[in-house]
């Protein structure tokens, strides 16, 4: 395996520039899901039947915690992205796990937000909107579940193999995943949850 040193190390060779622009590849079909999420949402947000509508069930403050974790969250990847970049294999570690418990921390308060949902009555059945609403809402979070087992593995295979260009590799990409959620979020926060507070 020919390693290109003047190039970063998660693009250091061939293959490893091959598996990035595969991931773009991927990140375009998971736009296309998400697309799909947000035109279905956008046509039945409306469609409350005698159930809530958004400006009935949304609460900000749940929402900007959760919009402030993984705003945070995607500052601490892109440090550990740098600390890789500069071979402090310990600060990257540091930052990648930081992330990770953000993560968490998000997933727990969409955790609660969801129980909030379904003490005031609005479930999957109740009307168009609630259910394209938890169903948006729910791939995300299912997505950011999935990229904190990704994380704890790439964790653990950097303790195990330590810094090289198949770990860099792995680390950067799961990197453009994390912040393609939070990207994901910014849509989220700003076209389902602020529009539907006005």
């Amino acid at each position: 395996m020919k390693i290109d040193h003047s190039l970063p190390l998660e693009y250091s060779t061939k293959e490893n520039d091959m598996k990035i622009f595969g991931f773009w590849v991927f990140i375009a079909a998971e736009i296309m899901l998400f697309a799909t999420l947000f035109t279905s949402y956008f046509t039945l947000e409306h469609r409350t039947g005698s159930g809530p509508s958004g400006a009935e069930i949304f609460e900000i403050t749940p929402v900007l915690i959760e919009t402030l974790v993984l705003l945070t969250s995607s500052f601490t990847i892109g440090l550990g992205v740098h600390a890789m970049r500069i071979g402090n294999k310990k600060a990257m570690m540091t930052f990648f796990a930081v992330t990770l418990l953000l993560g968490l921390g998000f997933l727990s308060v969409e955790i609660y937000e969801f129980m909030h949902y379904a003490h005031i009555g609005a479930g999957l059945q109740v009307s168009a909107f609630t259910a394209m609403l938890l169903t948006t809402l729910g791939t995300h979070g299912l997505h950011v579940t999935f990229g904190l087992f990704w994380g704890t593995a790439i964790l653990i295979q950097l303790k195990k193999r330590g810094l090289t260009p198949e770990t860099a590799n792995k680390s950067f990409i799961f990197s453009l995943y994390w912040h393609f959620l939070d990207v994901v979020w910014i849509f989220i926060f700003s076209f389902i949850y602020l529009k539907g507070m006005m």
